[in-house]
This record gives structure tokens, C-alpha cells and sequence, in this order.
């Protein structure tokens, strides 16, 4: 008979969940009693510190990254000892957020963890994380997160169960205590709901007249689900889908679908020999970023283009609720939302705050310029999802990638976007020069700088219409009178210093501009910026690390 252990333990004063969980180094979460500790915390908070009914079932995966099946392992045992009835865990211990999200969802859980550090850079040495996802399928607001993190700072004990490991390659119901375990294929129920929502019929189609593509998987954990939908079932042929191997390492790169990390794609499709359509996800498939033939689709046309084109696509020919975006994101998806006369609604960065959206019915798509684009199918952002709606688009239209932006733009205007990532710098002298932007703000209103006159700036603040919470300090704005704007904003998904991100956007109505470089077109934006914010010169860089 297996028996629960109350192991003893003292608090971790550094437990508190971002947008994202918990995230932090390997080596953190392998210290003795860190994971127990968090775990335990998250279970004392949603089950109210009480067992949970037998009648209970958790959804429990991840992306694969390094330390992710011994982390299952403990979490299947502690999940026992807390009374749950059954675990439902992807084979291998393989979820994607999305395909998580959607297995909760289907299945009625009483929620999920999601072990991802999502773009983050695996190995020993790398990172791994973990989030608490509620019924609904999305992450957990912060009422929850800010009440785990209280319960994290009382902990005197943790409850596991003494079980050998379960076999987690084999599909299939096991036995662990007086829980069910049952190791599902982690791939089958997202693929049916993408079928359900995309024209796989026109894709087919597509495809087999000679249509080619490529999709980097960046040895992460997307590779099965675009084998199993874009090979098997789409007909896309064998080789299509490159690194798509999960690894813990992520191959010694690191899984960010941008134009510096997913260089070999990039490379591919700026060759003379490019296929028609290029596409890359990240560490856990919640991130996409689009290409076509010698041409990159900014995350923010992305969502534009979608929103303009749903239609096309079978799961949402009745159109569109309305659109959602992070306030660092274009106001491309604006102008389409006000021409389709929906609403559009500008949010924090946090799919949480999509979620809250999306149960209420007002939106139907959301996206930021983080590369992720997703919609109410789930609550998280989907890569996979936004790839097939491309290529749905694609076979309705029969245009290549740069014609249907060009003629986009051409209907819309083009909201000339890019942002600069600095990674990794120390803490102080990002909050420095955030402090320095923060004090130019009572001067600048009605100032003109570089041929542009600020009409105002502020904090972002936003005020859920939902659920009334308040979320505060979430991005330094300069808004100029045309529309134009500067961003300033920390991240607050890495776990190695800080990074700062610059955000510059611009209006190009004239046809005849709008297919100029946009690192050209802002040229003006990005030395006001630095004339505001001092970056280059308090950072010590001359260049992002990271341009998209």
C-alpha cells in the first residue's frame, strides 16, 4: 500500500507566479523541496486547503525542455497525496499550451499545470518553468497567482505520495494510489479541433499542386503536432517539418520563432530556392512567426490579415465577436476591427486578460506582437492554429504571402511597427532607464521632436471591463499627434536579468511608401527614442540583440 509522506519544509521567499507561472533556472527548481513547496502551494490554494474530490481530474504536461518528465513524476505523486482522482498526461509527458489548453477544455478538468519556460532556452542550464491553467483553460488571473504566492510564503509542509515512477510512454490508465493516471496521445484531440475550425479539403488541394512549405519546429514541442496535421494529414511532404524532434535542450538553441533565433528557416526562405511559405513555433507552441518567399510578417499585420480574411476559414465564417491586443501591439487589428464594425479592445500583456474577454463572448481573435495570435477555440495563443489559418487563407485566395500584406495595406494602411529587444541587462540600468523616460514625461506633452509633436504620454493602466481588476505600470507610452508612438516596456518572461523593450509604430497610408524597410521608415522614432530614454548610451549597446 502506498503511503502519503508530510514532508517537512520552510518557505521560498522567491515563489511568486508571473503572466506566465513560475519561471526560473533548472538548477532553482532541482534545489530540495522547490518544486514540492510550489506545487503544494498551487493545490492548497485551488483546493481551498482541503482534499480534492475524488471526482477531480488535472490536466498535467509539458514542452519537453530538461527536467520535465522528473518534475511530472513528483507532481503525479503529489497530485495523489492531495486527494485528486485523476491526472490526465500527455505521453512523454508532451502538452503544448494550447494543446493543454484544449484538452482541458474538452474534457471538463478542474484545470492543468503546464511545465514551460515557452521561449526560454532549455538544457541543465537552462530554464524551466510551471503555471497553474483554471477550468476554462487559461492561465490563472491574478487573484489565484497573488494567493499561491501567500500560500508559498506559509508553507511548513508538502504531501507526496511513496510510488514507484509511472510509466509515462505508454498509453493507457495506471494505478497511483487511489488515483487514475491516464497517459493520453498528446497530439490526437488538438488536431480534431483544428480540423474542425480550418478547410483541410482547400489546403489539401493547395498542397498537392505543388504549393510547398516549411515549418520550423525548433526541436521543440511543436514537431509532432505539425507532423501529425501538416504531413500526415494535410499531405505536406515527409521533411516538411525540420527540427522536429522534441529535445531537452531544444538542440542547443533557443526556441524563440523570431528573425535572429529561427535563423535556419529565415535563411531558407530568403533564398533563391525558397518555398512559397515558411513558418516557425516556439518551446511550448504558443508563438508563431509567418513568412513568405524574401518577406516577414510582423506579428501585428499577422493578426490584422486573419481578423480581415476569417471568414475564409470554416470555424469562423459567421464572423467575428471582436479583436483584443496588447497594448504594445499595432493598431493594425483597429482599423480592421472599425471597417468590420466590431470592437476592438486594447489590453496588458498577459493572455489572461484575453481569456477574461473571451468567456464574456466580446472577442473572437487576439493577438500581440509577441508572436502569439490565438482566438476563443482556446485560452491560450496557438503558433500551430495561426499557421493553418495562413494557410487556409493561402488556398481561398491563391495569392502569394507579400500579396495578401500588400493588398492589406492597400485596404488598411500600413502600421509601420518593430520592436527592439536588449536582453539581458542588469536590472539596475534597465530600471534606470525607465526612471529616465518616466521623468521626461511632464515635459514632453506638446513638444516637437524630430518632426513629430507629442500629443501625450503616460503609464499604461488598464481597467478590466470584465472583472473591474486594475492592472497598473504596464508599458511607458509616447503618443504623438499623428498617432505615432514610442513604447518603453520591461519583460517580465526571462530569468536572467532584464529586458528591455522598444516599441516604434507609424502610419503609412501612401501606397507608394508602404513597402519601404520599416527600420527605415521609423529611423526618425528610434533616434527620439534614444534622445528620450538615453538607451544606447546607459546600456553600453549599440544595436537590439533582438530587431523584429
Amino acid at each position: 500500500m502506498n503511503a502519503t509522506r508530510h514532508v517537512p519544509s520552510t518557505p521560498f521567499p522567491d515563489q511568486k507566479p508571473g503572466t506566465s507561472g513560475l519561471r526560473k533556472k533548472v538548477a532553482v527548481f532541482r534545489t530540495p523541496h522547490y518544486l514540492e513547496n510550489f506545487v503544494q502551494a498551487v493545490f492548497d490554494t485551488i483546493l481551498e486547503n482541503g482534499a480534492a474530490p475524488a471526482a477531480r481530474t488535472l490536466v498535467l504536461g509539458g514542452d519537453g525542455r530538461y527536467y520535465n518528465r522528473e518534475a511530472i513524476q513528483v507532481i503525479l505523486r503529489m497530485a495523489a497525496a492531495n486527494g485528486f482522482g485523476r491526472v490526465l498526461v500527455g505521453r512523454g509527458g508532451i502538452l503544448s499550451t494550447p494543446a493543454a489548453s484544449c484538452v482541458i477544455r474538452k474534457y471538463a478538468t478542474f484545470g492543468g499545470l503546464i511545465l514551460s519556460a515557452s521561449h526560454n532556452p532549455g538544457g541543465p542550464d537552462g530554464d524551466f518553468g510551471i503555471k497553474y491553467n483554471t477550468a476554462n483553460g487559461g492561465p490563472a488571473p491574478e487573484k489565484i497567482t497573488d494567493a499561491i504566492f501567500a500560500r508559498s510564503k506559509q508553507l511548513a509542509e508538502y504531501r507526496i505520495l511513496e510510488a514507484a515512477d509511472i510509466d509515462i510512454d505508454r498509453i493507457g490508465t495506471q494505478r497511483l494510489g487511489g488515483m487514475e493516471v491516464d497517459v493520453i496521445d498528446p497530439v490526437v484531440d488538438y488536431a480534431e479541433l483544428m480540423e474542425s475550425l480550418f478547410d483541410f479539403g482547400a489546403i489539401r488541394e493547395l498542397l498537392a499542386g505543388g504549393f510547398m512549405l516549411c515549418f520550423d519546429a525548433m526541436h521543440a514541442v511543436t514537431g509532432p503536432y505539425a507532423k501529425e496535421i501538416l504531413e500526415r494529414r494535410l499531405g505536406a511532404p515527409a521533411g516538411t517539418v525540420i527540427n522536429g524532434v522534441p529535445l531537452p535542450d531544444f538542440g542547443e538553441g533557443h526556441p524563440d520563432p523570431n528573425l535572429t533565433y529561427a535563423h535556419e528557416l529565415v535563411e531558407k526562405m530568403f533564398d533563391l530556392d525558397a518555398p512559397d511559405f515558411g513558418a516557425a513555433s516556439d518551446g511550448d507552441g504558443d508563438r508563431n512567426m509567418i513568412l513568405g518567399r524574401g518577406f516577414f510578417v510582423t506579428p501585428s499585420d499577422s493578426l490584422a490579415v486573419i481578423a480581415a480574411n476569417a471568414r475564409l476559414a470554416p470555424g469562423y465564417a459567421a464572423g467575428i465577436a471582436g479583436i483584443a491586443r496588447s497594448m504594445p501591439t499595432s493598431a493594425a487589428a483597429d482599423r480592421v476591427a472599425e471597417k468590420l464594425g466590431v470592437p476592438c479592445y486594447e489590453t496588458p500583456t498577459g493572455w489572461k486578460f484575453f481569456g477574461n474577454l473571451m468567456d464574456a463572448g466580446k472577442v473572437t481573435l487576439c493577438g500581440e506582437e509577441s508572436f502569439g495570435t490565438g482566438s476563443d477555440h482556446v485560452r491560450e495563443k496557438d503558433g500551430l492554429w495561426a499557421v493553418l489559418f495562413w494557410l487556409n487563407i493561402l488556398a481561398r485566395r491563391r495569392q502569394s504571402v507579400e500579396q495578401v500584406v500588400q493588398d492589406h495595406w492597400a485596404a488598411f494602411g500600413r502600421n509601420v511597427y518593430s520592436r527592439h529587444d536588449y536582453e539581458n541587462l542588469p536590472s539596475d540600468v534597465a530600471q534606470g532607464i525607465m526612471d529616465q523616460v518616466r521623468g521626461a514625461f511632464p515635459g514632453l506633452p506638446g513638444r516637437t521632436l524630430g518632426g513629430y509633436t507629442v500629443a501625450y504620454c503616460d503609464d499604461f493602466a488598464y481597467t478590466d471591463p470584465i472583472d473591474g481588476s486594475v492592472s497598473t505600470g504596464q508599458g511607458l507610452r509616447i503618443v504623438f499627434a499623428d498617432g505615432s508612438r514610442i513604447v518603453f516596456r520591461l519583460s517580465g518572461t526571462g530569468t536572467e536579468g532584464a529586458t528591455l523593450r522598444l516599441y516604434l509604430e507609424s502610419f503609412e497610408g501612401d501606397p507608394a511608401r508602404q513597402r519601404g524597410d520599416a527600420q527605415l521608415l521609423l529611423e526618425d522614432l528610434i533616434a527620439i527614442a534614444d534622445q528620450v530614454s538615453g538607451l544606447r548610451t546607459r546600456s553600453g549597446r549599440e544595436r537590439p540583440t533582438v530587431i523584429t
